[in-house]
């Protein structure tokens, strides 16, 4: 009977013995395939984290491009509001019709249809800044007679007080009005 009792506990000894020996084999081995499937996630982050810092950079160098365009297109848009707002082209000209009234053939945007400025007083205002009958017509009397003032004695003997109303009724294209004032006047004055 004791021999019964023994074999069973010395099989199962050697099962345990052997059991034993195969897990230690195993963890050994799983540890070197886990430290080689930690390095390959490792290298893939790592191949992840270039391709995104590259997408990054290229992103980047779009914005630049993006907001020069921006720039662009925001400075090209003002200067549009300004041409607009300066008057160009936004009342069309008929030179027929103030032809017709008016006797005389005079191209768009000529000071020298305002009675009393000839054309060293129109140059005076195109030095100025003043080139259009819509700037003109916005310009204060005082402007006007600062301008005629610092070109010397005989330019500051001018009266340049109806010449913004007329270079308006011309931008206008009221050449009858126009014509009919300057009619009454004297030499550009009242």
């Amino acid at each position: 009977m004791s021999l019964c009792i023994l074999i069973p506990a010395l099989v199962g000894l050697i099962s345990g013995l052997l059991g034993y020996l195969l897990g230690r084999m195993n963890s050994k081995g799983g540890d070197n395939n886990g430290s080689l499937s930690l390095q390959s996630d490792l290298d893939a982050c790592r191949a992840n984290t270039k391709s995104l810092n590259a997408k990054i950079a290229s992103l980047e160098s779009e914005l630049v491009v993006a907001k020069a365009s921006a720039n662009a297109n925001i400075q090209s848009f003002a200067k549009s509001v300004e041409t607009v707002s300066a008057g160009v082209a936004s009342i069309p000209y008929n030179a027929d019709l103030a032809f017709s009234v008016l006797g005389k053939k005079w191209k768009q945007d000529d000071l020298k249809i305002v009675e009393g400025i000839g054309p060293k007083i129109e140059e005076l205002y195109h030095n100025a800044g003043i080139t259009t009958w819509k700037s003109l017509s916005e310009t204060s009397v005082e402007k006007s007679q600062a301008i005629l003032d610092n070109a010397g004695e005989r330019y500051a003997v001018h009266n340049p007080s109806t010449w913004a109303k007329q270079a308006e009724l011309a931008y206008l294209g009221k050449w009858q009005e126009l014509k009919d004032w300057q009619d009454s006047l004297d030499g550009g004055k009242e």
